[in-house]
């Protein structure tokens, strides 16, 4: 199946928020809402077959020299195309390119990451900014999610 790979626009915002929360409802990602997406647009990227979006993915700042991977999502129906790895490595592209040396990511699924070059690495080497979104979640403190970095 073809796809192509492209900045998000407004009208996709709820179909990124759609993605996410099917899984957020699953316990595999955080909730978001569709005003977040909406603030949020310009972190995201989306995959697309002719008009359905399929996949998402945003990338954040967090410090000058550190993005966090976040929302990463896939319908299920699109699985194991490579959309997935598409859009990190898209993202990763986008964030190089603005001087960004490092990123990561908190995930229950390591394995992914690390096919495309993270290695894990205990929460507590990253940053005290990224813990104010885990306050919102339902796990929160005592969380499964595993932490990767890669150098870009």
């Amino acid at each position: 199946m073809k796809y192509i790979i492209r900045k998000a626009h407004l009208a996709d915002s709820e179909a990124i928020q759609r993605l996410v929360q099917h899984y957020a409802k699953e316990g595999k990602m955080l909730p978001r809402s569709l005003q977040y997406v909406v603030e949020h647009l310009r972190d995201f990227w989306v995959a697309e077959i002719q008009t359905e979006i399929v996949g998402a993915c945003a990338f954040t700042m967090s410090q000058k020299d550190l993005a966090e991977i976040k929302s990463l999502t896939v319908s299920q129906e699109h699985h194991h195309l490579g959309i997935a790895t598409d859009l990190v490595n898209t993202g990763i592209t986008e964030i190089k390119a603005l001087g960004i040396n490092r990123v990561f990511c908190l995930t229950y699924v390591p394995e992914f990451f690390e096919k495309l070059g993270f290695s894990q690495l205990p929460k507590e080497d990253l940053p005290h900014k990224i813990w104010t979104e885990c306050i919102h979640c339902p796990s929160f403190p005592d969380c499964g999610e595993i932490a990767l970095i890669r150098m870009v």
